[in-house]
């Protein structure tokens, strides 16, 4: 004990023991580390908490020093006007140790060029490489401005502007009382919360200097400076240190160069505003210009101010050159040039519900290319936001499996969105929660939008392909107000090689007839799953067939871009479930979508197809609960117990499926089900009534081995609407080296011929 006491009093003396003469540091001293100079700052305190301050008395000699070699202070502070605060006594430093600034509050609210410019020079001229911010208690400025706060809840309705420069100081300084009381909880008296809103005042501060200057923000990264917060406590003389801001990691990745009120209308455009006299924005400065923007909206910090009557004239008279086009959502939450502190003239803005091009598909696309190749914007953003009803809503749309006409506008919307619901609930596990799945349906429609974008306008292609227009993605947080940049589209590189050049619902208002291009199979193929896609969602675009299209055909002729072999079913209509119009699809059916007991008709028909019409995509399309296939595999397990007879056709169509039958029996083993068999003999015979084309049609086998025409199979799900896209018959190889044989009801025929 008598040792701890006899330690004490040697420290004591130590601390108070005063140096012959000061020295007064300049710029023949070297950069003093910023854990060197907080040592200095706190031994100074302590001095004088103890009352055995060094002073700061200097003879003539020191000043002539300071002013001929120059002032290397090593720590800029950041402190409140208060009288009863006074700096350099509280840290009993020198001439020429801090650099000090002061103001009411020790903030940056309506000194933010002043506050932040100082400190940049400090730290970058002068060499200084620790900023301390120092809050006091009993501050009057924050007192007053959490009465203000704390008042204005009393009386909700009630919100006056400034009558002089104090009350808007108050003011500003009331979300600083806000985020105190919110800390602090109802409970808290009006005084606590005063006493703990210096606290959070001081990390306020802190936290502007690095979202603001980009310079500070470099010197911080490389460990140059430190920013440092503390409370200097009135009531005993001492300072309590608080450390760095809890947010700095964070705030080290602001885009933010200058304070908000340093941004000049020049900045803008040569009005004031953006317009056609300004020159272009490329792509990057565009995006860095909207983080920007919303950096500032987030911060609370907002400069777009008002539009003075010479900067509406400006816009009316040298028209409009947005840097960006936003796709975003027409939630009210959710103000595009608001989020972004944009000014009239600097955003293209197209809103709907969900951010979508779904049932606006012309529009959008056309908005785009217009704002793009005429105005010359090279950036367009899609902006989804968190907790979007239109998500949300088609998620509950596509869990509940809705597949009933849409009896309005709004179950047609949502429908079709319901794929974007059932695409994010891929790729999430099964046991992901509602909120999880809405969140992530936000995030893939928003590249489902820009891809839509990328797939169908070749303009906009073209644009991105020459580097002329760069395509994002984010997303707005209603919680925060920060957007969350997500960059291009993953799928980007893969969509530019895309040859479609408009929206499907614009494409399919053109009938195609013998003067449209011959279409690939790899095309073909793609618009039956588009087709098909929109049927399932109940979104179909097809429309009506107007006379004129009627005329077209009758006098041009036909070019199908895709030849079908389906069932009769009354239940697979072809082209509802493709979603194709008249002149789309040369269809032939029969019960069982097959080639038995209709070669002939069959092969002919799609061989004057394929080379009269130049199709050059077959797709043989099976369905589930076919009638046909059920019956021939009752009749099949039948025969085993008891062979019959033919009696009539049907029984005749039947016995000729038995091979299909005969081979999903053996596929599914000895103990599957007769309605497992029948399940499996659906795909089969798909794959059968491929192979039949192969094997017995020597133009189809030839056109296939040359590439000039793919030959698809696929199985119709009559309870989803999807059709199941099987691709080619795994026997197409081994069909396509050998040779075709003419079809068995064919062979009298073609040798009588």
């Amino acid at each position: 004990m008598a040792s701890s006491v006899i330690s004490q009093l040697v420290d004591a003396m130590t601390l108070c023991s005063q140096p012959a003469e000061r020295q007064v540091r300049t710029t023949i001293d070297p950069p003093m580390a910023p854990e060197e100079a907080m040592k200095l700052l706190k031994d100074g305190n302590r001095r004088f908490v103890n009352g055995c301050p060094w002073g700061s008395k200097t003879k003539e000699a020191a000043r002539q020093q300071l002013v001929e070699d120059g002032q290397a202070p090593h720590t800029a502070i950041i402190g409140c006007a208060d009288s009863r605060a006074p700096l350099e006594t509280i840290f009993d430093t020198m001439p020429g140790d801090i650099f000090v600034l002061r103001n009411a509050g020790n903030t940056c609210t309506h000194a933010e060029g002043s506050m932040i410019g100082s400190l940049e020079f400090c730290a970058e001229k002068l060499g200084s490489r620790l900023i301390l911010v120092l809050g006091h208690t009993k501050c009057g400025a924050i007192y007053g401005a959490t009465r203000s706060y704390l008042d204005s809840l009393a009386q909700p309705g009630k919100k006056e502007a400034a009558g002089c420069a104090l009350e808007g100081l108050l003011q500003d300084l009331g979300s600083v009382a806000q985020e105190a009381a919110q800390e602090m909880g109802p409970g808290a008296s009006s005084d606590e919360v005063a006493a703990h809103a210096v606290k959070v005042n001081v990390f306020h501060t802190m936290n502007f200097l690095l979202r603001f200057s980009e310079s500070i923000r470099e010197m911080v990264k490389t460990g140059q400076v430190q920013i440092q917060g503390g409370i200097y406590h009135l009531e005993t003389g001492s300072v309590e240190f608080l450390g760095q801001s809890p947010l700095q990691k964070e705030l080290l990745d602001s885009s933010m160069a200058i304070p908000p009120s340093m941004v000049t209308e020049e900045e803008r455009g040569l009005h004031g505003v953006r317009t056609g006299a300004d020159e272009r924005v490329p792509s990057d400065l565009a995006l860095s210009m909207l983080k920007k923007g919303n950096e500032r909206f987030a911060a609370g910090a907002p400069t777009a101010g008002k539009t003075s009557d010479a900067m509406r004239k400006a816009l009316v008279k040298h028209n409009q050159a947005p840097h960006s086009a936003i796709l975003g959502c027409a939630d009210s939450r959710v103000p595009v040039d608001t989020v972004f502190d944009a000014t009239p003239g600097e955003l293209f803005v197209l809103r709907n519900a969900g951010n979508t091009c779904t049932h606006a598909e012309g529009s959008i696309v056309g908005s785009l290319e217009f704002c793009t190749g005429k105005l010359g914007s090279k950036l367009i953003l899609v902006l989804g936001h968190t907790q979007c009803g239109a998500i949300a809503g088609a998620t509950a749309t596509h869990q509940a499996g809705a597949t009933n006409a849409p009896g309005c506008a709004l179950e047609g919307l949502l429908q079709g969105l319901a794929v974007v619901a059932k695409d994010a609930s891929e790729q999430l596990c099964p046991g992901a929660s509602q909120q999880e799945l809405v969140a992530h349906a936000v995030k893939v429609n928003v590249f489902r939008s820009m891809e839509f974008l990328l797939k169908f306008s070749e303009p906009l292609r073209e644009l991105v392909r020459k580097g002329e227009l760069d395509i994002q993605g984010g997303i707005y947080h209603l919680e925060t107000g920060r957007v969350e940049f997500l960059g291009q589209s993953p799928r980007q590189a893969e969509l530019l090689s895309s040859d479609l050049s408009l929206p499907p619902s614009m494409a399919l208002g053109a009938i195609r007839t013998s003067q449209d291009g011959i279409v690939a199979p790899k095309l073909a193929l793609q618009t039956l799953k588009e087709g098909n896609e929109r049927f399932v969602v109940g979104a179909p675009a097809a429309g009506k067939v107007h006379r004129s299209m009627c005329e077209a055909l009758a006098t041009k002729g036909q070019a199908p871009h895709t030849a079908i072999v389906g069932c009769a079913d009354s239940r697979c209509p072809l082209e509802t479930l493709f979603d194709a119009l008249p002149g789309d699809l040369f269809v032939l059916r029969n019960a069982g979508n097959t080639c038995t007991h209709a070669e002939g008709s069959i092969l002919g028909s799609l061989e004057f197809c394929t080379g009269a019409l130049n199709t050059q995509l077959i797709f043989v399309l099976g369905h589930t609960n076919c009638g046909a296939i059920k019956g021939a595999t009752a009749a099949y397990f039948a025969a085993k117990k008891q062979p019959t007879k033919a009696n009539n056709a049907l029984d005749v169509l039947l016995k000729g499926l038995d091979t299909v039958v005969a081979q999903a029996v053996a596929e599914a083993g000895d103990k599957a089900t007769e309605e497992e068999v029948a399940g499996l003999a659906v795909k089969l015979n798909v794959f059968h009534t491929m192979n039949f084309l192969m094997q017995h049609s020597e133009p189809i086998r030839e056109k296939v081995s040359r590439g000039k025409l793919e030959i698809h199979g696929g199985v119709y799900d009559l309870k989803s609407g999807r059709v199941e896209f099987l691709g080619c018959s795994p026997s197409q190889s081994k069909l396509v080296a050998g040779k075709s044989t003419v079809a068995p009801s064919l062979k009298d025929k073609m040798h009588g011929a």
